[in-house]
C-alpha cells in the first residue's frame, strides 16, 4: 500500500509503522519535508528521488505533497483489544461502530474524529463497507497510525457482544434524543450508518437507544463523518465536566 502526503507519511514514523521505501519530489525542499527525510535517515529507510509524474502515479493522482511512502497493508486489531486499551487507561469505553460506510473520505474524517476526541478504536464490517485504503490515511491526516480498528464479520454481533459486558449502544438515527440530553458516560458503543440506507433495521433494533442531532436547516441529513464528530465531541465533554 502506498500513503501519500507530508503529515500522513511523517506520522508513519512517529507511529513506528515499517516504510518499505519513500519516494520524494526532485527540488522539492520545505521545513516538512526536511522532517520527514531527517525521520527516513533514522530509520534507513531506501529513499528515491522522482519526478512529480512518478509520484502521481503511485498516489493514484491524489495530493502527495512531493512525497509517497510504500507501507505494509494496515493491521486491523480485535475488538477486545479496544475494550483492553480502555480498561489499561482505566477509562470508560468509547467505541464507534460504523454500519457500511462505503466513502474512503468518510471513513478518513471519522477516524481524525475519533482519534481527536479521545475513542478508543474503530469497528468496521469486512463485506459490503470501504477498508483502510490510501486515500483514507491520506484524509485521517496520519491519525490511522494511532487508531486501532478493528474488521468482523458482523456487526450485530459485536452489539451483542458489547451488550453482554454492560456497554450501553446508542444507533445515531432519526427519532431519537438529542445527544445533550442522553447520559454518554459509561461504557458506550456509538453506531453510525451508512451515507446512503443509515443504519440497518435489525442493528437498530439491537442497539439500547438512538441519538439524533437536531437540524434546523432546509436540508434534513448530516454527513455520517460530521454526525460521528458531534457525538464523539458531546461524549468527550460530559466525560471531561
Amino acid at each position: 500500500m502506498y500513503i501519500y502526503g507530508r503529515n500522513p507519511v511523517k506520522e508513519a514514523y512517529r507511529a513506528g509503522k515499517t516504510i518499505d521505501k519513500l519516494f520524494l519530489q526532485k527540488g522539492e525542499f520545505d521545513p516538512m519535508l526536511s522532517q520527514v527525510h531527517k525521520l527516513a535517515k533514522e530509520a534507513r529507510t531506501v529513499t528515491s528521488y522522482v519526478d512529480k509524474n512518478m509520484l502521481d502515479k503511485l498516489s493514484n493522482g491524489g495530493n502527495h505533497q512531493g512525497v509517497v511512502a510504500a507501507v505494509t497493508d494496515f493491521e486491523y486489531c480485535d475488538v477486545d483489544d479496544i475494550i483492553n486499551l480502555a480498561k489499561s487507561k482505566e477509562e470508560p469505553l468509547l467505541i464507534v461502530l460504523l454500519d457500511g460506510i462505503t466513502d474512503p473520505h468518510n471513513l478518513g474524517a471519522i477516524i481524525r474524529s475519533a482519534e481527536c476526541f479521545g475513542a478508543h478504536g474503530i469497528v468496521i464490517p469486512k463485506h459490503r463497507s470501504v477498508g483502510v485504503n490510501d486515500t483514507v490515511v491520506k484524509v485521517a491526516c496520519g491519525a490511522t497510525e494511532h487508531m486501532l480498528i478493528a474488521k468482523v464479520t458482523n456487526i450485530n454481533d459485536v452489539i451483542r457482544d458489547l451488550k453482554e459486558q454492560n456497554v450501553w449502544v446508542y444507533a445515531t438515527d432519526f427519532d431519537g434524543k438529542a445527544p445533550k440530553d442522553a447520559n454518554l458516560n459509561g461504557n458506550l458503543a456509538i453506531v453510525i450508518g451508512s451515507e446512503g440506507e443509515g443504519i440497518h433495521r435489525l442493528t437498530k433494533e439491537l442497539c439500547d437507544d438512538t441519538l439524533t442531532i437536531p437540524q434546523f436547516g432546509n436540508v434534513n441529513s448530516l454527513n455520517a463523518s460530521v454526525a460521528a464528530g458531534i457525538v464523539l465531541y458531546e461524549a468527550i465533554r460530559q466525560r471531561r465536566n
